[in-house]
């Protein structure tokens, strides 16, 4: 009878224990199940990123029974922005003229009165007024390289070219996406047909289109080729204009991707509130009205963000560029990413790894300023 207190105080600690390990590994479970995950592609991630990092600042040569890696510091970066790779990469730049001088100083003025606004205001941080002043920087430059390359008689680089993809091709695809999204979102006859029709062109791989393309802008022997002959286009050689052939890789890019755009703003409007609509129509608003000032601001969150995606998308293009015209006529044609490959596949190691890191410093500005100014802002004005 003495034994029991004895007894329950032996077993009482080790119970007590067994609860506080058994809650720490429920509360633990979550992490040992996704670890394996996260470290898996980590490894994937991070180890690429890396190496190209160093490859990025070494120059690459192969040697007897191997290669060698030489640490070079920032010479394939110099080499990019003011060396030998300079006109493959930024474009041939002409002295700018009164005008494009004018434009450059309203340009930074504007730039400047922005960056003024968001010192002086006392809710921009330090990691704010940072970024701030990253996007600033990165905007007055891509304007200095837009006047030199353009305004002033120049010639497009990989990095104006793969900007060029990204403006005209993202805004082209993003009007087109929206028509097709309210004219699917009537009640009209067959619409369901018309959404898998519109939608088909996203299960076709990008280099399946890129050979379709390739094969409809023949003019002599394409399967379209009687119809240019007819409106007296069978002797037009698109390949051998720079602006004629990156106009065909942004409709062959736009001809890809506006069905991705088109389903995601179709779901988004037909999503919205069907009593505003409603009320809407009531009050006598016309179509036009009720989509500005109803139906815009409702999908205006799942607009921004769909095209944030293709923004991020647009950066990558390497296949239609690489299959319809192999960069060219010349260099005109040729994106980052295709630059890049071009160079990799002359064993050039360092510099290809050089302007995938220009490419990326360049998507992620623009990429995280898009997001900051537009997809935040519109979500905040949507709540």
């Amino acid at each position: 009878m003495t034994a029991a207190p004895a007894d329950r105080d032996t077993v009482g600690p080790s119970v007590g224990r067994r609860a506080r390990f058994e809650e720490w590994a429920e509360r633990q479970a979550s992490l040992v199940f996704i670890l394996p995950a996260t470290l898996v592609i980590l490894g994937f991630s991070l180890f690429p990123l890396l190496v190209s990092a160093y490859l990025a600042v070494s120059r690459f040569r192969l040697g007897p029974g191997g290669f060698e890696l030489s640490f070079v510091g920032f010479a394939n970066f110099r080499k990019l922005l003011f060396g030998s790779e300079q006109f493959h990469f930024l474009g041939r730049l002409e002295a700018l003229g009164p005008l494009s001088w004018a434009v450059l100083i309203g340009v930074a003025a504007l730039l400047g009165w922005w960056l003024a606004r968001a010192y002086r205001n006392p809710k921009t941080g330090v990691i704010g007024k940072v970024g701030r002043t990253i996007t600033a920087t990165v905007a007055l430059g891509l304007t200095a390289l837009t006047l030199t390359t353009t305004l002033a008689g120049g010639a497009f680089g990989s990095l104006m070219t793969t900007l060029f993809y990204v403006v005209v091709g993202c805004t082209l695809q993003f009007l087109i996406g929206l028509g097709l999204a309210i004219l699917c979102a009537q009640p009209i006859v067959g619409r369901n047909v018309f959404r898998i029709l519109f939608f088909i062109p996203v299960m076709v791989t990008p280099v399946g289109i890129a050979y379709a393309f390739r094969m409809l802008a023949d003019m002599s022997r394409g399967p379209l080729a009687p119809i240019w002959s007819a409106f007296g286009l069978g002797e037009l050689s698109w390949a051998a204009d720079p602006w004629a052939a990156r106009m065909v890789v942004v409709i062959g890019d736009s001809w890809q991707w506006v069905p991705f755009i088109f389903i995601v703003l179709l779901a988004a409007l037909e999503n919205q509130p069907r009593e505003q609509l409603e009320a809407a129509q009531l009050d006598g608003a016309s179509g036009w009205q009720t989509f500005r000032d109803v139906s815009w601001p409702a999908i205006a969150p799942t607009a921004a963000t769909v095209m944030l995606i293709r923004i991020i998308e647009a950066f990558k293009i390497i296949d239609l560029p690489n299959v319809l015209t192999n960069g060219g006529p010349g260099i005109a044609t040729e994106s980052m990413t295709l630059h890049s490959f071009f160079a990799w596949r002359t064993q050039d190691l360092g510099g290809s790894a050089a302007v995938a890191y220009m490419l990326l410093f360049v998507s992620v500005v623009i990429s995280v300023s898009f997001f900051h100014f537009v997809v935040r802002r519109a979500r905040r004005e949507h709540l």
